[in-house]
């Protein structure tokens, strides 16, 4: 009788031993997930984010010869390029993927501003002003320029600011539209401002 019995605790012992494994596993997975695995590469973001910071208000003047200043913008999520005058085939390309990043955000596209910040002297083609109408063209000195693009090239790069007016995303050069799209309708979705 005491060996019928014995067999019938082993098979208890391994079923109460499973069952808290069971209930066991669970926490020790996330504790490995959360403290030893780390994921490698970026965030779920397509740009670069920042180190957030105002900016200093940026004055300059629009083609027009009437004064600006990005205050004026504020309140609204702002895509900003610094070019030169002459806007070479990437320049045109940055205008390109903005005025279609913008319309891309659907009904939330006039949450967003396009900004094109001249950094020279040199003659705007007037084509490209039709063509890319909308944007905000504002001729602003060297000043300006290490305010927002300090460490970078300034042509190399499409920035982002906040509805706040502060310097938040920078997307790289030559930037896949669709990660640019996807960060921005992320933005929007997430954002009270703007």
């Amino acid at each position: 009788m005491s060996n019928a019995v014995l067999p019938n605790k082993t098979v208890s012992r391994y079923k109460l031993i499973l069952l808290f494994a069971l209930f066991a596993l669970p926490f020790a997975l996330s504790y490995i997930a959360y403290y030893v695995w780390k994921p490698t590469g970026q965030g779920s973001n397509y740009g670069q984010l920042l180190p957030v910071r105002a900016l200093p208000d940026i004055v300059g003047a629009g083609l027009d010869g009437k004064p600006f200043s990005l205050s004026q913008l504020k309140g609204k999520w702002v895509m900003l390029q610094l070019d030169s005058g002459a806007c070479n085939a990437y320049c045109q390309t940055k205008q390109y993927d903005m005025r279609q990043v913008r319309v891309a955000q659907g009904r939330e596209r006039d949450r967003i501003e396009r900004v094109w910040l001249v950094t020279d002297k040199r003659a705007v083609d007037a084509d490209l002003l039709r063509q890319y109408s909308g944007t905000w063209v504002v001729r602003v000195g060297a000043e300006a320029v290490g305010q927002i693009a300090a460490n970078t090239p300034p042509e190399d790069a499409v920035y982002l600011i906040d509805p706040l007016g502060n310097l938040m995303l920078r997307f790289p050069k030559n930037p896949d539209p669709r990660g640019m799209i996807k960060d921005i309708k992320q933005l929007l979705k997430a954002s009270q401002i703007g």
